[in-house]
């Protein structure tokens, strides 16, 4: 979400208004998104401009918010201080879906998950899920949720899905239809690159643009730890992200649809 950086309150409550008439429910944010002001937003269109029962409330923690011993990571002290200050900032009494935003390799996941479990006990939290995670992470997590009645089964990853980004289908999918885990993509449009065709400019990049920059001379990076000054620039290079991206519009014209809908046969 932009929100806080690049949209103000006003225009996130036209975007928030517009989602849910027409028909949208789940509404995904994070606790360090715009250092927490994206939740201050968002709780104060809670209420005031959709009703808070008509949206499944999402929202992550584990990302470092701050330096303290608490701000960050998924131990049990910095996962339950994440909590409460997503539910001060929102406003609400409780979480729909809770997420652990990356794997902590610096805290058992036992410990974790115990957390989470605790946080469902206390009715702060409906349902969890986790994002980012490998497949071998989520398959770890799943199975430790599943082994014991008591502990609440995972419900979704999210993860960074589109036709520029399939590499999750080798680990991650398997793993969460292994586990009966839901989906979740984010940046589905390949980070902006499919909401429309790039045209191609046979003069190359347009100057002023940020990959005219990079072609200048003087924007070659020098050489990390090595000593010897700029690296030479390569040639031929080919820009995979704009390879991809003409032939996911190559493979919507055969289809008949159009690439910024997202796969029709995969998620969308």
């Amino acid at each position: 979400m932009s929100w806080g950086v690049d949209t103000d309150a006003d225009e996130a409550a036209n975007q928030l208004v517009a989602f849910v008439d027409a028909g949208g429910t789940f509404v995904d944010t994070a606790d360090v998104y715009a250092d927490g002001e994206t939740e201050r937003i968002l709780g104060g269109l809670l209420g005031e401009v959709v009703p808070r029962a008509d949206v499944v409330l999402a929202t992550k923690a584990v990302a470092r918010r701050d330096d303290g011993p608490f701000g960050g990571g998924a131990s049990r002290g910095a996962l339950l201080t994440a909590l409460d200050g997503s539910l001060s900032r929102l406003g609400v009494d409780h979480i729909d879906l809770w997420q652990l935003h990356a794997w902590d390799a610096s805290v058992p996941i036992e410990e974790t998950l115990a957390t989470v479990d605790a946080a469902i006990a206390s009715g702060k939290v409906r349902y969890v899920g986790v994002s980012n995670y490998t497949g071998w992470q989520l398959g770890t997590a799943a199975t430790w949720q599943n082994a014991a009645a008591g502990r609440a089964p995972l419900v979704s990853t999210q993860v960074e899905y589109s036709l520029l980004e399939r590499g999750i289908e080798r680990e991650v999918v398997p793993s969460a239809e292994h586990h009966g885990i839901g989906l979740l993509p984010w940046a589905p449009l390949g980070r902006g690159v499919l909401r429309r065709a790039a045209p191609h400019r046979p003069g190359g990049p347009d100057r002023g643009s940020r990959r005219h920059r990079r072609r200048r001379p003087g924007h070659i990076a020098a050489g990390r730890g090595t000593g010897v000054g700029p690296r030479p620039a390569r040639r031929h290079r080919p820009d995979r992200r704009r390879t991809r991206h003409r032939a996911a519009h190559r493979l919507a014209g055969h289809r008949g649809t159009n690439p910024a809908a997202g796969d029709p046969s995969g998620v969308g």
